[in-house]
């Protein structure tokens, strides 16, 4: 919804420029905006702060947890240290996911993720752990977690780990 311009009489003015009375009744297209509440804002302490590293992952309500929708997240400063030599290795990160109930925001994952910078970690063992740390704090339908490692030895390597959210089957009483 940031930066989303929409059409005006006088203007092409941006939907956040726009008071929150006016967003609230925006058309665009079939749907209708939903602005940021401050609900949703709630459970969040590192947004607007200033941070340092850290593990901690915060999130915040889907507002569309019955659309299948995916959300694309990528950085390629990710970095962290061989285990056993200590030299830095450097990757592309790319978190693909689709939202069940929470959203992940995306300050605390720049922080979780520079964390990893001095820790020395094996690729496969990173990628994995950040795999399962999202899981663990958004609950996804789906969702895929790629490193793509830069050349170190004259090989790069790409780690791709996956986690589908199990169906729950329906007993005969339901």
């Amino acid at each position: 919804m940031y930066g989303r311009t929409v059409a005006t009489p006088d203007s092409d003015v941006p939907a956040t420029d726009l008071p929150l009375r006016v967003r609230a009744d925006l058309r665009v297209g079939p749907e209708i905006l939903m602005p940021t509440t401050k609900s949703d804002l709630s459970e969040l302490t590192l947004l607007g702060r200033k941070t340092q590293p850290g593990k901690k992952l915060e999130a915040f309500p889907n507002h569309n947890p019955g659309r299948r929708y995916t959300v694309t997240l990528t950085t390629d400063e990710f970095t962290c240290v061989c285990p056993a030599t200590g030299q830095p290795d450097f990757a592309a990160i790319t978190i693909k996911y689709i939202p069940d109930r929470k959203i992940v925001e995306s300050k605390s994952l720049k922080t979780y993720l520079w964390s990893y910078r001095n820790e020395g970690v094996f690729h496969e063992h990173v990628t994995n752990t950040i795999l399962d740390d999202l899981v663990k704090a958004i609950d996804p339908h789906w969702i895929e977690v790629t490193g793509a490692f830069k050349v170190r030895g004259g090989i790069s390597i790409t780690v791709v780990a996956t986690h589908e959210k199990k169906t729950r089957r329906k007993t005969k009483d339901e």
